[in-house]
């Protein structure tokens, strides 16, 4: 980890360096990728099978590619209780908080003419669901919760189950969250799958979900004949505190970042240096009470960052600057804090909302973008799920009016044919339909 001043000669070079940080290399593997893409296009299910005895050490056959309705069934018996009733409780909350984002089509009229938009549901979603080091039922309710929400009527699951584990927790969230498909694959062939269809693997029209490199790189790929939610980078927290701040709170909820990946990129602004020294010494008593402390040493040694700036409105300008996927205001006054910030994935306000209650429970989605992307995309929701229509009708009154308009505007750009469709009707009277 890595404290520096705003006295510092290295200040800046230190904040250019995060604000320019990227997330994954999506070129190393590139041809490899592309190579499984092309191959999953060509020979489909034979290619899939293939794929995933030589990546996940499970020899399946075609039939057994899709998880049946038993081996849901028998999820619950790996499921006790409690973990069944918090997975209820946090789907609940999730749809409750997605439903509010539910668009409504709407038209207006004006002088004979009437202009609207239509939005309506994709028809099929496909959802990535990561199952190599660890296993995320509350990424399933995260991605297909919003999509149930906006009406998709057909969601696709794909998750690889490594030596054939069957991850009882994904099978109980995905059935929960009403996926209603799912299928032992993943890695780029999963998603090669969904984008282009095999024999049992229907295509989608949108894929969403995060994975390690090699989906991040399919998915980049794919873009363009299917949708994608974004290319995740490696998560993130930025926690702005002042006097009022927990130095135990804020070490715990950076080593909460920490604990995902080597790469994760945990980062404390603050005007308040002693405050950021004790974080120090907190950063490394936790660390080594927890689980995952090789992780955690390795994010802490090369990604941790802890900044000491010359006042609060520093720290959040910076907050703005360097665009994070998580953004916690551990302030005396975070309502008053929250009103400058403009980027940022989710915003946790005050001492008593660590990041991980928006991770699980609280309902808005954890679908973030990463890597300062939070300057120009949103978090996942409903809206990624639909897709909007123009609705355009003129009376011939109506077009009459506007007639020279258009004309002209079409005649500046050389084209005659546009012009003509304006003209004809004009000229030749009322439609003889």
């Amino acid at each position: 980890m890595k404290l520096c001043k705003f006295t510092d000669s290295d200040y800046q070079a230190v904040i250019e360096a995060l604000e320019n940080r990227s997330g994954m290399d999506l070129f190393t593997h590139d041809e490899t990728v592309r190579n499984i893409l092309q191959d999953v296009k060509e020979r489909g299910d034979a290619a899939l099978l293939e794929y995933t005895q030589r990546f996940d050490r499970y020899e399946l056959s075609v039939e057994q590619l899709r998880v049946t309705p038993d081996e849901i069934r028998l999820a619950y018996d790996g499921v006790t209780e409690e973990e069944l009733a918090a997975l209820k409780e946090a789907a609940e909350r999730i749809r409750r908080f997605h439903e509010r984002q539910r668009q409504e089509s709407w038209r207006y009229e004006e002088e004979g003419i009437t202009l609207g938009q239509m939005v309506r549901p994709l028809a099929t979603a496909g959802i990535y669901v990561p199952g190599g080091k660890a296993s995320y039922p509350s990424s399933v309710l995260m991605n297909a919760i919003p999509a149930k929400v906006a009406g998709v009527d057909r969601v696709v699951m794909c998750s690889p189950f490594p030596d054939g584990q069957t991850r009882p927790h994904v099978l109980v969230a995905a059935d929960i969250a009403g996926v209603t498909e799912i299928y032992k694959v993943g890695g780029a062939q999963a998603v090669a799958a969904m984008a282009f269809g095999t024999g049992t693997l229907p295509r989608v029209d949108k894929i969403v979900g995060p994975g390690n490199i090699f989906v991040a790189l399919a998915k980049r790929l794919v873009f363009g004949v299917v949708d994608i939610d974004m290319i995740a980078g490696p998560s993130e927290i930025l926690i702005v505190a002042d006097h009022s701040a927990n130095p135990a709170y804020v070490a715990a909820d950076m080593l909460s970042q920490a604990e995902h990946d080597e790469e994760a990129v945990p980062i404390l602004v603050t005007p308040e240096e002693e405050l950021a020294r004790e974080v120090m010494v907190e950063l490394e008593k936790q660390k080594n009470a927890l689980s995952r402390q090789s992780i955690m040493e390795a994010s802490l040694s090369t990604q941790c960052r802890l900044l000491v700036t010359e006042s609060l409105e520093e720290a959040v300008d910076l907050a703005n600057r360097l665009a994070p996927e998580h953004l916690e205001l551990a302030l005396e006054d975070p309502e008053h804090w929250v009103e400058k910030i403009n980027n940022a994935g989710a915003v946790f306000l005050g001492h008593y909302t660590p990041e991980a209650v928006g991770d699980y429970l609280a309902g808005p989605n954890h679908v973030l973008p990463t890597s300062g992307t939070a300057r120009f995309s949103s978090p996942l929701g409903v809206y990624d799920f639909v897709k909007r229509t123009s609705l355009i009708s003129y009376s011939r009154a109506a077009l009459e009016k506007c007639s020279k308009t258009v004309t002209l505007l079409a005649e500046m750009e050389d084209l005659g044919a546009h012009a003509n469709s304006v003209k004809i009707r004009i000229a030749g009277g009322e439609n003889k339909s």
